[in-house]
């Protein structure tokens, strides 16, 4: 039989296909060469389709040698590139089994950590179990006796309008401070105790600086003759644990319904050292170029408070504090916003791990 011309150039061509594609094999290293090739030859696009497609422009005569010469060409390219795929695959699993070392130690799981409020509050808790405090919690929605009037806040009092209530009805709310369990601990236990009481609070406020949700901390001790120098002494001891033995601190006067004196409780600027100037000569953004910021609240317990939990006032006396955590680990912390602590994001929280809690 003779070959007519146009089949012979086809077969040619096909025979010149199969070589390059050996050739280009011969070359392979990796799998990347490897799928260079096969979007050369075999894709939709490649050589051999393109080859295959010229069958059609054959005499149909020459066709079916041509159609038959052409699918035995196409099943060795395939053969020849799935045999060389498989082969790297054992190459590499064989690779990776030689230079796995059984000595070397384990890879360590990627741990959470504390997140910085969770911090400063045990590590405040700590402090003051280690004067013999004891830590307690209570419920986040409060009866109005709790939070208010068992607190010297009666319904016309207007330290009501400073709290920004949030209300559940009339008599139900959402605490606005940790106080209630003062009220609820010195109900179920009698004098002498030592408390401290962290936990959400609750405030109808938001705003770059202020969240409607924050976290505090009440802290009070009552027993006979306590007076404001084992108030002062307390809370020097504490704030000079948490911050440092050369922070500066002094009280003011003020004025709280539950306390009675009160004061409130400044210390030297951590930011600025108390210059009340930044390194570079700016004034201080945190105290406002004074060298002090407000940390707390405190005062001896009022008398009235004494009446409501059935202690007598002529017996005992005692003193309370309160202050705000998220306060506290801006402070010690250097954060300067305060959205930071709830927006999550996980590189400001990872880098927390180094600051375990005492």
């Amino acid at each position: 039989m003779v070959t007519s011309s146009a089949l012979q150039a086809f077969l040619d061509k096909l025979q010149h296909l199969e070589s390059a594609f050996e050739a280009a094999v011969e070359e392979v290293e990796d799998p990347e060469d490897l799928e260079n090739i096969r979007v050369t030859y075999l894709s939709r696009r490649g050589s051999l389709v393109q080859a295959l497609s010229e069958l059609k422009d054959l005499p149909e005569a020459d066709r079916p040698e041509a159609g038959k010469t052409a699918n035995l060409v196409k099943q060795r390219l395939q053969d020849r590139y799935t045999q060389l795929r498989d082969q790297l695959q054992q190459q590499r699993e064989q690779a990776r089994r030689e230079a796995f070392d059984p000595t070397l130690p384990g890879r360590s799981p990627w741990t959470g950590t504390l997140h910085p409020v969770t911090l400063v509050s045990e590590e405040i808790c700590t402090v003051f179990q280690g004067l013999g405090y004891q830590v307690v919690t209570g419920p986040e929605v409060e009866t109005d006796f709790y939070n208010f009037e068992a607190l010297n806040i009666p319904q016309d009092h207007p330290a009501r309008d400073m709290q920004d209530t949030l209300y559940l009805s009339d008599s139900i709310v959402l605490r606005t401070h940790t106080s209630p369990l003062q009220i609820r601990t010195m109900q179920e236990q009698r004098p002498p105790l030592a408390a401290v009481a962290p936990g959400k609070v609750y405030r109808r406020d938001a705003d770059l600086t202020h969240s409607p949700m924050f976290n505090q901390i009440e802290g009070f001790l009552v027993d006979k003759e306590i007076s404001m120098a084992d108030l002062r002494g307390t809370l020097t001891h504490f704030l000079r644990r948490i911050f440092s033995q050369n922070i500066r601190i002094r009280f003011r006067p003020s004025f709280f319904p539950f306390t009675e004196p009160s004061a409130e409780v400044d210390i030297s600027c951590v930011i600025c050292s108390g210059k009340g100037y930044s390194e570079d000569g700016s004034p201080c953004r945190v105290c406002k170029q004074t060298g002090f910021v407000e940390i707390l609240g405190c005062g001896m317990i009022d008398p009235e408070v004494f009446k409501a939990v059935g202690y007598d006032p002529e017996s005992y006396s005692g003193f309370a504090f309160g202050l705000g955590i998220e306060r506290v680990a801006m402070l010690k912390y250097g954060i300067d916003d305060l959205r930071l602590f709830f927006d999550n994001d996980l590189p400001f929280l990872d880098q927390f791990r180094f600051y375990p809690a005492i």
